[in-house]
């Protein structure tokens, strides 16, 4: 018995046509589906939503709730930003190069291109306030993984003992 994938990721939006027309815009995701209900199914409970989902690309969906009624949104306030985020993978450098442009040209502030050895990434901000990343692999990606493969179990037991990064993988860095 085995997971066969992600059915959906649901963030909470403050606007969802907002929302649909910024993932729409910025990176050409399509509307496929809007839910709007006055009562929760899985509670029962009397509470108004709209709920909607994008294509993210390869049979992923990427899904927002706009909660009208409740408190306005906000965030954990002791995870830093960069922490808590959603990747989406594009295909090679030149495309993520060109995301970066259309973002930035659409009036976005754009982090990177940020190399992480086995991929590279931009980030921004959707008008939400979640971040989002975009990812390329490296040309070197299939060695590296392998590489990282080995050692992952090393990896965590050195983290759960220490809280440290291990050094001896600062190569992943060179």
């Amino acid at each position: 018995m085995k997971i066969e994938k992600i059915h959906h990721v649901a963030y909470r939006c403050r606007d969802a046509k907002e929302t649909v027309e910024w993932y729409r815009d910025n990176l050409n995701m399509d509307f496929v589906l809007a839910i709007a209900e006055d009562h929760v199914p899985s509670t029962r409970e009397p509470d108004p939503y709209m709920h909607v989902f994008l294509d993210a690309g390869d049979g992923n969906v990427l899904a927002f709730f706009e909660l009208p009624t409740k408190p306005e949104m906000g965030r954990d306030p002791n995870t830093p930003a960069w922490v808590q985020h959603i990747a989406f993978k594009v295909k090679d450098r030149e495309t993520l190069l060109r995301f970066k442009a259309q973002l930035e040209n659409n009036g976005i502030d754009v982090l990177g291109v940020t190399d992480h050895s086995i991929f590279h990434s931009i980030y921004f901000f959707d008008p939400n306030g979640h971040r989002v990343e975009l990812a390329c692999p490296d040309p070197g990606e299939a060695a590296m993984l392998a590489r990282l493969d080995a050692v992952k179990w090393e990896m965590l037991e050195e983290w759960s003992k220490t809280k440290r990064a291990p050094k001896h993988a600062a190569w992943m860095h060179k």
